[in-house]
């Protein structure tokens, strides 16, 4: 039998008995995480049963006055969570009934706000099938969907930023995130894959991993800003700096065997040769260099819709080295809805109407950018190449043009970007497809 002994620092305040104050189970598709919320830094051991599979926890000095039975659980992998006879009289035992055998993480945490003392077990369940690989094929290559992974920021135990009237970012980011879902998904051509679509936490490094394994043509993430002070306002957007994209693409390089990840196809022509690095770093380099001049394109058209919808911190893209931008690879950016901590502005981000704005604006951007720069063997590619144009001529107006290509007016105007029906002799016009 495993058994594990953990002894944390105690502070001054916990010489006394310490008590469960709460229990909050956060599930996910394949891992569920519990936090014990104590009075005081706990000291426990903890040791795995098999046959069926349990893991029993031991917290010294604490009180057994907590009911586990009123825990809310949604968690598939966590059956209950039950006392059973503790070691000593100043001890209490706790058994976490599980649905199978999984890997476990058992640690301490110290207070941070809006928390206390925590005791923290993620279990993770490895035979669980990873995320789905799209594979194109020979004959589909030119129709495929563009992906877009949409990463709703923080999640789960961690809140994210806290406005004055306890706002949550990580409710306002997933509010948003689904409703650019749902709009990307009602696009022919587009399709949203989302890192999370519950409260329940994902490591920042793990969300590019998501983007990669989806075969992502764009990765965006979402956040709600903070300051120390109520004032700043706006929205922002930010792409991966140079600092951080060459320190990712080093990273690359030195793990050889992870080429194939970045490389698709070219990896099988890389061999195990002194050459190999050289190859892969130009490789990665001309793969880097697309990504971040189509992250930083992509950003200057989403900053010009939400510009429409609410105000801009920034104006122009930010770079900086942050943990979800990791992708050398692939398009990313981080898009900051506005600032939490700005009374106004967190009560505007909890409005349902305008979480609706400003995801319809990302939305139009995202739609701006692929519009002109489809990827290659995208549908939205062989459309662009399928694409007629109209020069206007002497006599001609919109509604007659409408009528001649058998196309609505609204969607005439709509994918030249025309606020009224006037329209000038010599004007290019795109005839959208019936």
């Amino acid at each position: 039998m495993l058994l594990v002994v953990c002894h944390i620092g105690f502070a001054k305040n916990a010489l006394g008995q310490n008590n469960i104050d709460g229990l909050r189970i956060w599930p996910s598709p394949n891992t569920t995480r519990l936090v014990f919320d104590l009075t005081n830094t706990p000291k426990f051991t903890y040791f795995p049963l098999a046959n069926p599979e349990r893991l029993v926890l031991d917290i010294e000095n604490t009180a057994k006055n907590f009911d586990f039975s009123k825990v809310n659980n949604e968690s598939n992998l966590v059956k209950k969570v039950r006392y059973s006879k503790a070691k000593n009289a100043n001890s209490i035992r706790v058994v976490i009934e599980l649905s199978k055998k999984l890997d476990k993480n058992v640690f301490a945490l110290q207070p941070t706000k809006p928390y206390g003392n925590r005791l923290v077990i993620d279990f993770t369940d490895t035979s669980a099938p990873t995320a789905p690989q799209i594979v194109l094929d020979a004959k589909s290559s030119n129709n495929r969907d563009i992906v877009i992974v949409l990463d709703a920021g923080h999640g789960g135990e961690d809140p994210g930023s806290i406005g004055p009237s306890k706002s949550y970012e990580k409710n306002v980011t997933l509010g948003i995130s689904k409703r650019l879902a749902t709009l990307i998904n009602k696009e022919k051509g587009l399709k949203a894959i989302m890192t999370r679509t519950g409260d329940y936490y994902i490591s920042p490094n793990a969300r590019p991993q998501i983007a990669r394994k989806h075969k992502a043509d764009l990765f965006v993430s979402v956040h709600a800003d903070a300051f120390t002070t109520p004032q700043p306002s706006g929205a922002s957007v930010w792409v991966l700096s140079m600092k951080r994209a060459n320190s990712e693409l080093g990273r690359w390089i030195e793990r050889t065997e992870r080429h194939s990840e970045l490389l698709g196809g070219a990896a099988e022509v890389i061999q195990n040769t002194a050459n190999e690095r050289y190859l892969a770093e130009a490789l990665l380099d001309m793969s880097m260099d697309h990504s971040l001049t189509t992250s930083y394109d992509l950003s200057r058209d989403v900053i010009k819709q939400l510009g429409r919808v609410t105000k801009m911190h920034k104006k122009t893209p930010q770079a900086a080295s942050l943990a979800v931008l990791t992708s050398p690879d692939i398009p990313s950016i981080l898009v900051e809805t506005g600032f939490i901590s700005n009374p106004k502005e967190e009560k505007n981000l909890n409005w349902s109407a305008y979480r609706q704005k400003l995801a319809q604006s990302i939305f139009s951007g995202i739609k701006e950018h692929f519009k002109s720069s489809p990827p290659d063997g995208s549908l939205w590619a062989k459309w662009k190449q399928e694409t007629r144009t109209h020069k206007v001529r002497s006599g001609e107006s919109l509604s007659l043009l409408a009528q001649r290509y058998n196309v609505s007016l609204s969607q005439l105007k709509q994918v030249n970007n025309l606020r009224s029906d006037v329209v000038k002799i010599g004007q290019v016009l795109t005839i959208p497809r019936t």
